[in-house]
C-alpha cells in the first residue's frame, strides 16, 4: 500500500498487529466436520476480529497422497521475508502448522508470533524458556504422529506387495495402470521396454562398462517418463540391479513373486549382478566391525566424514577419510570422542522435579490434542456404522431381487474395501493415540538422564540419543563440536542448572526471569 493511501488509514488500524492465517488439512480430514478448512479458517477470523489483529493474507495448504510438499506454507514464508512489517502468523494449532522439525526452525528464524489458538498460546521471541522448549516438546509429538498415521499407507503397500503388486511408482519399462479388479498394478511399457531387455543384455556381455552401456541406453532411446531426458548413470547402474524386471521384487526387505510380466530371464540378472560385483569388489583388511561414530562426525578442517579404524584388533581410531584432499588432522581414539560426547549431554540435564514438572504440564496441555483423537475416532465409528447398515440394506435388496446377482457382487465388494480402510484407520489412530503423548514424556526423561543413558548403554542406544540430541558434528585440533537440536538447546542456553530439591515444592525451586515456577 502507498504511503499516502496508508496516512489515510486511523492511527487504532496503522498500529494493529499485522497478521497471516494459515490453515492445513488432509484429504482425509476435509469432509469431517472440525477438521474442514472451513472450520479452521472461522476460528482463526473471529480471533483476529476479537483481538484486534488485522489479517493481510490467508494461506492455505489441502494435503493429498498425489501431491506432497506444502506449496502455500513456501508461499506463506517467502512472503514474510519479503514483507519484515509482518508480526503475527494465526494457525489452529501445533501440529496444523508443522509437519517436522524443518518447518519449525523455518518459522523460528523470523521475529515472529505464533498464535496456536485452540491451544490458547502466544509463542514470541520474548516467550520463557520454559514455553519455548515445551513447544518443541509438542512439535516433536506432532511428528510422531504423522509418522504414525503414515504407517497406513506403507501397510497398505505391504499388503499390495504380498499379493504380487507392485505398490508405487512403476520403473522404467514398465507403467503404472488400473487392473480388471480395480487395483492399480503395472504392466510392460511398449515404448520402454526393449530398451530395458536390450540394457541387460549389453551389460551381461562384460564388453561394457557402465558408461558406455549408459550411452547405448541412451541412444536406444531410453529417457525419464515425465521430464523425457536421456536417463543417467546412476539410473542405470539402480535399474542393472533391480530384481523387479525378472518378474520378482524386494519389498522392505523381503522377496516377493510379482504379478507383472518380466522382461528379462533369473539367469540374465544374476550373471549382471556378478559382472556388477567383480568391477565393485574392494579389499578389506582388519576385523569387519560396526563404529559408533561412523557416519556421524564431519572433519573441521575439509568437511570430509571421519571413518573408523581398528589397531592390533582392538584399538578403535577415527581419521579423516580425505574423501576431497589430503587432510592434516591426525588421529583420535574413540575414548576422547566418548568423553567429550559425555561432557556435552551432561549439559542437557532435567532434575526430577523439573521433569515432573514439565510432564504435568504437557499432559495437561495435551487436552484439545486429546479431544480430537476422540472426536475422529468417534465420526470413523459413525461412518463404519452406517457403512455396515448399507452392506444389510444392500443384502436385504438381493433377497427381494430388487438387485441382480453381478450388481450385488460389485456393490458389496466395494463396501468391503471401504470397510477395511476405515477399520486399518482406526486402528491406527487408536494405537497412536498413546503413543503421541509418551513421544513427548520419553524426551522429556531423556533430558533427564542424557548422559548416564549414553555411558551406559549399548552402541544403537548411544548411536540413536546422539542423534535425538545433537546434529552438525566436527572435530578438529583435538576438539568435538556439535549443535543442540530443538528443544533441547533451550535447556542447554536458559535452564538453570542449580539442583532443585527432590522432594520439594515448585515454590522451592531455583528463581529465573525465564524459568518461572509456574
Amino acid at each position: 500500500m502507498p504511503k499516502t493511501q496508508q496516512s489515510r488509514l486511523p492511527s487504532s488500524i496503522m498500529h494493529m498487529p499485522r497478521a497471516l492465517i494459515y490453515a492445513r488439512v488432509s484429504s482425509k480430514e476435509q469432509d469431517r466436520e472440525g477438521f474442514s478448512i472451513d472450520a479452521q479458517l472461522k476460528l482463526l477470523r473471529t480471533y483476529a476480529e476479537e483481538n484486534s489483529i488485522r489479517v493481510i493474507e490467508e494461506y492455505v495448504d489441502v494435503e493429498t497422497a498425489k501431491v506432497t510438499g506444502r506449496t502455500r506454507f513456501n508461499a506463506m514464508v517467502g512472503y514474510i521475508r519479503r514483507h519484515p512489517t509482518v508480526n503475527t502468523i494465526l494457525v489452529e494449532k501445533t501440529d496444523r502448522l508443522y509437519r517436522n522439525l524443518r518447518d519449525w526452525v523455518t518459522i523460528d528464524e523470523f521475529d515472529i508470533d505464533v498464535h496456536l489458538v485452540k491451544e490458547g498460546v502466544v509463542l514470541s521471541q520474548d516467550s520463557r524458556s520454559s514455553e519455548k522448549f515445551m513447544h518443541g516438546i509438542k512439535v516433536l509429538m506432532a511428528k510422531n504422529y504423522i509418522d504414525n498415521l503414515s504407517e497406513e499407507a506403507r501397510k497398505g503397500m505391504i499388503e499390495k506387495a504380498e499379493q504380487g503388486i507392485w505398490p508405487t511408482q512403476a520403473p522404467l519399462g514398465y507403467r503404472n495402470v488400473v487392473g480388471p479388479n480395480g487395483k492399480k498394478i503395472i504392466e510392460v511399457d511398449p515404448i520402454a521396454a526393449p530398451a530395458v531387455t536390450h540394457l541387460f543384455e549389453w551389460y551381461s556381455t562384460g564388453l561394457y562398462s557402465l558408461k558406455e552401456v549408459s550411452k547405448k541406453v541412451r541412444s536406444a532411446g531410453l529417457v525419464y517418463r515425465k521430464s523425457l531426458k536421456p536417463v543417467a548413470l546412476t539410473t542405470v547402474n539402480k535399474m542393472l540391479r533391480s530384481r523387479i524386471y525378472t518378474g520378482e521384487f524386494e519389498w522392505l526387505g523381503k522377496r516377493y513373486q510379482g504379478t507383472h510380466e518380466p522382461l528379462i530371464s533369473v539367469e540374465l540378472w544374476e550373471r549382471v549382478q556378478g559382472i556388477l560385483d567383480g568391477r565393485h569388489t574392494k579389499r578389506s583388511t582388519g576385523v569387519e566391525k560396526d563404529f559408533l561414530f561412523s557416519g556421524l562426525i564431519h572433519c573441521g578442517h575439509c568437511g570430509c566424514l571421519l571413518v573408523g579404524d581398528i589397531k592390533k584388533q582392538k584399538y578403535i581410531y577415527y581419521r579423516c577419510s580425505h574423501a576431497k584432499q589430503k587432510c592434516p588432522e591426525p588421529y583420535v581414539r574413540e575414548e576422547v570422542l566418548i568423553e567429550q560426547f559425555t561432557a556435552l549431554l551432561g549439559q542437557v540435564s532435567l532434575n526430577k522435579t523439573m521433569l515432573g514438572w514439565l510432564t504435568r504440564a504437557l499432559r495437561e496441555s495435551n487436552h484439545d490434542v486429546k479431544a480430537d483423537h476422540d472426536r475422529a475416532l468417534t465420526l470413523l465409528e459413525a461412518e463404519i456404522t452406517d457403512l455396515r447398515r448399507r452392506m444389510k440394506e444392500l443384502y436385504r435388496d438381493r433377497q427381494e431381487g430388487k438387485v441382480d446377482d453381478p450388481v450385488f457382487r460389485l456393490l458389496y465388494a466395494d463396501y468391503q474395501e471401504e470397510e477395511r480402510k476405515i477399520v486399518r484407520e482406526l486402528e491406527t489412530r487408536a494405537d497412536s493415540q498413546l503413543e503421541y503423548l509418551d513421544e513427548g514424556v520419553t524426551l522429556l526423561q531423556a533430558a533427564k538422564d542424557a548422559k548416564r543413558l549414553f555411558e551406559r548403554s549399548d552402541l544403537a542406544v548411544k548411536r540413536h540419543l546422539l542423534s535425538t540430541l545433537l546434529s552438525n558434528f566436527s572435530y578438529s585440533g583435538h576438539t568435538l563440536r556439535a549443535s543442540f537440536r530443538k528443544p533441547f538447546d533451550i535447556v542447554v542456553e536458559n535452564l538453570p542448572h542449580e539442583e532443585a530439591s527432590e522432594g520439594g515444592q515448585m515454590a522451592k525451586m531455583p528463581k529465573s526471569p525465564r524459568w518461572l515456577p509456574e
